[in-house]
């Protein structure tokens, strides 16, 4: 389905679509995908959607690509909406649903956003695309870049776990890791400037920066209404960093709605860390998003949720409200505690920054905020394995014995 046209969510200028054109014109503000809202409504609808395939590209009418030959896909999406029985026992609850990204081609949510991406990069003739990330984005970019043939260069922080790295390394991406120090992101500093200066595609974590790849993410919500029988859930609670999930998953339910498919959308809960909260602490004060300042000195053990400059609180923080959702934070201790939680009740191994959204469930719960007979979703968006060094200190290292029987009942008697 060919794009309505590109929207400026600073100034409110409309441009064509076009390659090389990633922000505004005018003013160099973000701009956001608007469809004909009207022709995908004519075309799709819950018979039509049931009937096709699972995956990211099942809503193709909704994604900014004009021609499928362009689609880069590793079977993305269609992840499933598991019923937490065991935690809602736990946690005295009615209705708790997992939507489980760890499933994902490289165990993260960032596959539908890439994939999206790189689809889009592709359509534009692009051979070399750039990306700043914490780890999971530019992991997921390395792996469509490979599967497109075209080149890709990915601005890592220098404390990225070395699991992250490896992947990045395996699927042929020149990794670069500047120093930390000074003004400004420096991964995104080299980002934009090999964007100015060479002409490569940007296709970073947040949507600040291309409007394209963002649009991925909001197939996560088209999803969980179809397998909740065409409902939104109550909450949906969001491991949120620069706020680009959140921001994406509240346009998929807004669109919905607006096409007729869904009656209401849920309230949308952004989860952030304690050492790297920009988000929740502009939602509690008031701030305008674009007066936000970077959290100083960001530390926590979920580094996927590190992004002192939240690139995307102009869509989130709006989202948020708009839908009548808030924002919490969960400190460090409760992050590791979902991770086991999450393990040993529902088998699902997830990072920290994955099973961050639990932590705040529990929160929100112990505070009232949230019901307990409510109907809630908590994405899981990023498996375990990418973060295995901080997984080995939460648990003892197995000893190693004899095999022999009596050393076996010794160790289990101890």
């Amino acid at each position: 389905m060919p794009i309505l046209e590109l929207r400026c969510l600073r100034c409110g200028r409309r441009h064509r679509p076009s390659r090389g054109l990633y922000t505004c014109g005018k003013c160099g503000g973000k701009l956001d995908v608007i469809y004909d809202y009207e022709a995908v409504a004519a075309k799709i609808s819950r018979i039509e959607l049931s009937k096709r395939r699972g995956g990211v590209w099942k809503y193709f009418e909704l994604l900014p690509l004009a021609r499928k030959k362009n689609i880069v896909s590793l079977g993305e999406g269609g992840t499933p909406l598991i019923p937490a029985r065991n935690l809602a026992k736990e946690l005295k609850m009615k209705y708790l649903f997992l939507k489980d990204e760890t499933r994902n081609p490289t165990s993260s949510f960032k596959d539908r956003p890439m994939s999206v991406g790189v689809s889009k990069a592709v359509e534009f003739g692009a051979r070399t695309v750039v990306c700043a990330s914490s780890g999971n984005a530019a992991i997921a970019l390395a792996a469509y870049a490979a599967k497109a043939g075209i080149k890709c260069y990915a601005y890592v922080p220098a404390g990225a776990p070395e699991s992250k790295v490896a992947q990045l390394l395996m699927h042929g991406a020149r990794v670069v890791q500047p120093k930390e120090g000074g003004a400004g992101d420096p991964t995104y500093q080299l980002m934009l400037q090999s964007w100015k200066k060479f002409g490569w595609h940007p296709i970073p974590s947040g949507g600040a920066f291309n409007p394209y790849q963002p649009e991925g993410s909001k197939t996560i919500s088209y999803e969980i209404c179809e397998q909740l029988g065409w409902q939104a859930p109550d909450w949906v609670i969001v491991p949120t960093g620069a706020g680009t999930l959140l921001s994406g998953n509240a346009k998929g339910y807004f669109e919905f709605e607006q096409i007729g498919l869904i009656k209401g959308v849920p309230r949308l809960v952004a989860i952030q860390a304690e050492g790297c909260a920009p988000i929740v602490k502009a939602f509690r004060e008031g701030t305008p998003p674009y007066e936000i300042p970077p959290w100083p000195d960001p530390r926590t053990v979920a580094g996927g949720l590190i992004d002192p400059y939240p690139w995307d609180a102009d869509t989130a923080i709006p989202a948020i409200k708009r839908s009548g959702g808030t924002a919490e934070t969960v400190n460090d201790a409760e992050i590791l505690e979902a991770v086991k939680r999450l393990a040993r009740s529902e088998g699902i191994f997830a990072e920290p920054s994955g099973a961050a959204g639990l932590a705040g469930l529990k929160k929100l719960l112990d505070g009232g905020v949230i019901s307990r007979s409510d109907v809630v979703v908590v994405e899981v968006t990023g498996g375990g394995l990418k973060d295995v060094a901080t997984a080995l200190k939460m648990v003892e290292r197995p000893e190693v014995i004899e095999p022999k029987l009596e050393q076996l009942q010794k160790l289990f008697a101890g």
